[in-house]
């Protein structure tokens, strides 16, 4: 840093005076920076008779001054009371000030500051050159150098007698937050004060940006800290020679045990199998990623990821590692809520309010509350989905996957490795890596297992295995993985005689069936098929920005007829009849034909389709009356518009005189 010093001149008392006098610098009398500071202290109308500080602050704006350069001033003291002490008892005083040229601090021996108190040289004033002339701290903010101005080289008379050293603090970037000054008898002067100032100054700037470091390293630490402490997956800290130098919480719960147990500890101790892995990381620099394993714990084993990466110095040398843990039921409820692996339905949305239905709602509320299987029995079409969803819905396990497997649908040489999974190379085409079955997917949650009866009978017994080891090996793996399901299962099959035809192994009905619901038929649901028709209108309508309304023909039509293929054909016959309808309304025609003609299903139900099929006879004579009050209305109003004169109303339909005469009798217009 350059150190700018006033040459001691013996004609700088009468340079002085001759610019005080003239404005004029006597050319070699004082340094540059001095003559600049006289020019501009002649501009701002200082007087060079005085040098009494004319801004001090009070007591109150004083104490607010301080405290907010506290950091400052308690950094600043004991360099400063190192530098009093090689000029104890030499008259001189140590001032500290802001930015702004603000004394914050001050002390000395007791007659220097009661001379400095004399030109209000004391904390609260404002030191500036523009305020009270030129002077070494006015003159080292306005220059950002240290400077030494002793004697005549002073603006004002009354600082001639005094010799002041100062130099600029610089805090970060290089800014000046602050000036050290040391001020005393003019004929003290010697070089190397303002040296020891300037040496001072240098060591409290130091101190401020080693402080703001420190600091900028704990708030990272605190940050990493955090994320460290709050992370969701577990995380493990070793050095170089893999021991673990900390773990955080998550990591401790997953191995089960407490992490005063763990830290210090080889990595094997923790890691068992995947060691290698880590080892391999600290010697070759080489990460790793998603390596499955089983943790061991106190409460047996827990299946996760692992992930790896090293950790490096300055010079590229390997210092440690971190090692990111997941559970592979955390990973794959992940996976799971963005797969369509949840429920969309709830015990809300099961519609009916027949004795049968309610019945069976209540029976599956109570089975939702615990974790036992279930085996969900009833036609096609009665909603068995909609009862398994609502069963895991309302469950202690509605947080986990619910995870669909239609038995019927896979393909009988697929449905092992669909349901268990499979690792590479076990057999042609398999995915490299292997790839988790249905089980693994649905860990933590609930495996409904559609159309269960069409189960192929050599897949049954290790299905009965998983259920009663509640764990499973993938196709061509030997690593035993925990099955953490709810099972759920569904079939429109007699279970029951399945076994006695021996198509269905009878331990595994008995696993299964431990609580057992039948779904009724909607044609034993009483008036709920009306209840249902209008809830499909409403929500179909919904869906259009439309409102439906059915005619009473077509209620006691849905109410009437049989429905074979249970909700899911009066969702289809509702869905047919918006998408027909013109308007607003819907009529007997939107309907399938078969739901209000004669024939067809009605011919085989026996007594039951008899006395429908009388009803329907009904409906049809209900049906036609309506359309001739519509056509008679129709009719008289087009005889009136043609003023009863029936060839102009011939002319007008495009049709005989003889057709018109026809058509008025039948619609009772004539005899």
């Amino acid at each position: 840093m350059e150190i700018f010093r006033s040459a001691s001149k013996p004609d700088k008392t009468s340079a002085w005076k001759t610019f005080v006098t003239s404005g004029e610098i006597i050319a070699g009398a004082v340094s540059a920076l001095i003559a600049e500071s006289w020019r501009k202290c002649a501009r701002t109308g200082v007087n060079p008779a005085n040098g009494t500080g004319r801004i001090v602050l009070e007591n109150a704006a004083l104490k607010r001054l301080v405290d907010k350069n506290r950091i400052l001033v308690s950094l600043a003291k004991p360099f400063m009371q190192n530098l009093y002490q090689f000029f104890r008892a030499s008259g001189f005083i140590i001032v500290l000030t802001d930015a702004a040229g603000y004394i914050l601090e001050s002390f000395g021996d007791s007659d220097p500051l009661k001379n400095a108190r004399a030109i209000n040289f004391l904390p609260g004033a404002d030191w500036q050159d523009v305020s009270v002339g030129t002077n070494a701290i006015g003159t080292a903010l306005a220059t950002g150098a240290p400077i030494q101005v002793s004697g005549s080289e002073h603006f004002c008379l009354r600082h001639h007698a005094w010799t002041c050293s100062a130099a600029p603090i610089t805090g970060q970037g290089g800014k000046i937050i602050a000036v050290l000054d040391l001020s005393g008898p003019a004929d003290a002067c010697t070089p190397h004060t303002l040296a020891m100032v300037v040496a001072a100054a240098e060591a409290i700037s130091m101190q401020l940006a080693l402080r703001e470091k420190n600091r900028e390293l704990a708030l990272a630490n605190k940050r990493l800290t955090s994320i460290f402490n709050t992370m969701s997956e577990g995380v493990i800290l070793v050095d170089r020679h893999g021991v673990v130098d900390e773990i955080n919480a998550v990591a401790g719960r997953i191995i089960d045990r407490p992490n005063a147990d763990l830290v210090g500890r080889p990595i094997e101790k923790l890691l068992g199998g995947s060691a290698p892995f880590t080892r391999r990381m600290l010697a070759e620099k080489q990460p790793y990623a998603d390596v499955e394993l089983l943790l061991p714990g106190q409460h047996g084993p827990s299946h996760c990821l692992l992930s790896g990466e090293p950790v490096t110095d300055g010079q590229g040398e390997v210092s440690g590692g971190v090692i990111v843990v997941r559970p592979i039921k955390q990973v794959r409820s992940l996976v799971n809520r963005f797969s369509g692996y949840f429920t969309t339905f709830s015990f809300g949305d099961i519609i009916g309010r027949s004795p049968a239905i309610l019945e069976t709602v209540h029976l599956a509320r109570l089975a939702a509350a615990g974790a036992a299987n279930v085996l969900l029995q009833g036609e096609s079409g009665t909603g068995k989905e909609l009862f398994a969803q609502a069963i895991h819905h309302h469950g202690p396990r509605s947080d986990g996957p619910f995870v669909v497997v239609n038995c019927g649908a896979v393909p009988r040489e697929l449905i092992g490795s669909e349901l268990f999974g499979y690792e590479e190379g076990a057999f042609t085409g398999a995915a490299r890596g292997g790839r988790p079955g249905k089980f693994e997917l649905a860990g933590g949650g609930t495996i409904f297992l559609d159309e269960i009866g069409d189960m192929p009978l050599e897949h049954q017994a290790a299905l009965l295995r998983v259920l009663q080891e509640r764990r499973l090996v993938r196709i061509g793996g030997s690593r035993v993985i925990p099955a953490d399901v709810r099972v759920i299962c569904a079939t429109n099959k007699n279970l029951a005689a399945e076994v006695g035809k021996g198509t269905f192994r009878h331990d595994l009905y008995y696993r299964l069936n431990v609580i057992a619901l039948t779904i009724p038929p909607l044609r034993d649901r009483g008036d709920d098929a009306g209840l249902l028709f209008g809830h499909f209108l409403a929500r179909l309508g919904r869906e259009r920005g439309r409102t439906f309304a059915a005619e009473s023909a077509v209620l006691d039509a849905v109410r009437a007829y049989h429905w074979p293929g249970n909700v899911r054909e009066l969702h289809n016959a509702a869905e047919r009849a918006v998408s027909l309808a013109e308007g607003d309304a819907i009529l007997l025609r939107h309907l399938p034909p078969e739901t209000y003609a004669g024939g067809g299903p009605l011919a085989h139900r026996g007594v039951h389709g008899l006395a429908a099929a009388v009803h329907m006879g009904s409906l049809r004579e209900q049906t036609r009356r309506q359309m001739d009050d519509r056509a008679r209305r129709e009719l008289a109003a087009l005889l009136g518009e043609c003023g009863g004169n029936i060839s102009r109303l011939a002319k007008r339909l495009g049709i005989a005189r003889s057709t018109v005469y026809r058509r008025l009798r039948h619609l009772g217009f004539g005899p």
